[in-house]
């Protein structure tokens, strides 16, 4: 209704031009820094020295590139392990913590529910530091009193993995409980009178429909688990993933490799969101024909 109201020329100009300084103010950054993964000098920033490959593909120092350097690629593929562990655990909970909520009733379900989003509002380093308070609070707990050192409570990825759980199974769970509120429980009505047993059902009639809500919330999980940083801060050991290399690394001077591996996650990211919607577009073309 807004956009039909008249607007003079001034009006209309301005919003035009605020749009547009909203989006460059959005895009000049990320711009600026891959332009400088190009830039054939030691530090990232002007005058430009001439383009070059070196910061992705360099072999030697001090132009040792992103495919060369065994930090870079060693946080990477920690990242992607976490990523995916985080991934995996937040979908299988969230998919049973939305059936929980969505199709049954139970004492103090507004309270649970309100406890459940609680780690969206709390900030990172605070949970992060909670997380590691009470793990390290058990481990030296269980030593002392029985002799047990048990290596998962102590900072590293196990925890690491535990800590983005905290807050992306949440997200998980309000991705998928969206769709399941959609759904007609006619269809498993349908599938129950035709014989097939409780879990035939699920996995044939009701699976399958929440078959996009699983792809986009596990695509989501990946990317927030994959670019995590201050729960990942608190909990990290001696097997970094890639936020923290690329920390440590700056507190040592940042070179041109940082801009190319932020080049690496910008496309990364992109890719995936593209591979959600074309996902999305395809089961809905399917589904309509």
């Amino acid at each position: 209704m807004l956009r039909t109201l008249p607007r003079s020329p001034v009006v209309d100009a301005a919003y035009k031009a605020y749009v547009g300084l909203f989006l460059i103010y959005l895009a000049l950054p990320l711009i600026v820094v891959a332009v400088f993964a190009f830039n054939d000098s030691l530090f990232p920033a002007l005058p430009w020295r001439g383009f070059t490959l070196d910061w992705f593909v360099g072999t030697t120092d001090p132009k040792l590139g992103l495919l060369q350097d065994r930090n870079i690629l060693r946080g990477i593929g920690n990242s992607v392990l976490v990523a995916i562990a985080t991934t995996a655990v937040s979908i299988l909970v969230g998919t049973t913590t939305a059936f929980l909520f969505e199709r049954h009733d139970f004492p103090f379900k507004s309270f649970a529910y309100l406890m459940m989003l609680a780690p969206l509002v709390i900030p990172g380093v605070i949970l992060g530091i909670s997380i590691l308070a009470f793990s390290s609070t058990v481990a030296n707990a269980l030593d002392d009193r029985f002799g047990w050192e048990v290596a998962a409570l102590r900072p590293g990825l196990l925890l690491v993995v535990l800590g983005q759980f905290s807050f992306i199974a949440t997200i998980a769970t309000l991705v998928i409980a969206a769709r399941l509120r959609k759904f007609d429980r006619a269809l498993e009505e349908a599938a129950f009178d035709l014989g097939a047993a409780p879990a035939a059902a699920f996995l044939t009639v009701t699976l399958p429909y929440l078959a996009p809500a699983l792809i986009g919330a596990g695509l989501v999980a990946f990317l927030i688990s994959f670019e995590n940083f201050n729960t990942t801060l608190m909990l990290v050991g001696s097997d970094p993933p890639l936020t923290i290399t690329m920390f440590d690394r700056m507190k040592q001077g940042s070179t041109p490799v940082l801009n190319a591996v932020s080049l690496f996650l910008m496309v990364g990211s992109g890719l995936i969101g593209l591979i959600s919607v074309m996902v999305q577009r395809d089961r809905g073309e399917g589904r309509s024909g």
